[in-house]
């Protein structure tokens, strides 16, 4: 299961101390060590692009089904793909909003599936009304990431071989799924 982004450093210290259960994909960073005062042999660690770990999660209970990922604007804006949910224009995030379907001073509340990427102007017109009520459409359905797709969110630049790897853990019926199997890049 993909936990988590982590730096060359963290995954040298997983490796040296025994804690890699087995690596995938291409090999990223060759670290090399100090010299072996007995054997003159320069020490050296591989790190490829998937490590993954022995042992259990301190916060496994995170990764059940019942999880929801932290939201962040960050995250939802590239979920909606950088895209107003309202008059469809793509944005630079600067210019974009969350915006809270049922909006929190009618009871709504602050999660997944009731907050989505809006313009600053489609979210002013919006104010603090239902879609409904304010005569505006939803172009698309909010929903909650799984934790191998929040993985995929929180990326920046991805490689084939770590894709791959976490598109076998996304839904079949994922959106993001058929994004990126339909060639989109993740955009922001």
């Amino acid at each position: 299961m993909p936990l988590e982004w982590i730096g060359y450093q963290h995954a040298v210290r997983l490796i040296t101390l025994g804690q890699v259960s087995y690596s995938l994909g291409r090999t990223l960073y060759r670290i090399h060590g100090g010299v072996n005062a007995l054997s003159g042999v320069q020490s050296m660690v591989e790190v490829n692009a998937i490590v993954a770990t022995v042992g259990h999660h301190p916060h496994e209970q995170l990764f059940s089904p019942k999880y929801s990922p932290p939201l962040s604007n960050k995250a939802l804006f590239r979920r909606d793909q950088s895209l107003c949910l309202y008059c469809g224009e793509q944005f630079p995030n600067f210019m974009l909003s969350r915006d809270h379907v049922k909006p929190i001073s009618q009871g709504g509340r602050d999660t997944w599936k009731n907050v989505v990427t809006a313009c600053k102007r489609c979210n002013n017109h919006k104010a603090g009304r239902t879609p409904e009520q304010a005569g505006m459409q939803l172009l698309a359905i909010p929903f909650v990431p799984t934790h191998a797709e929040y993985v995929y969110l929180q990326g920046r630049r991805i490689l084939a071989d770590q894709m791959d790897f976490l598109l076998a853990h996304f839904p079949r019926n994922s959106v993001l799924r058929q994004r990126v199997e339909g060639g989109q890049k993740l955009l922001a």
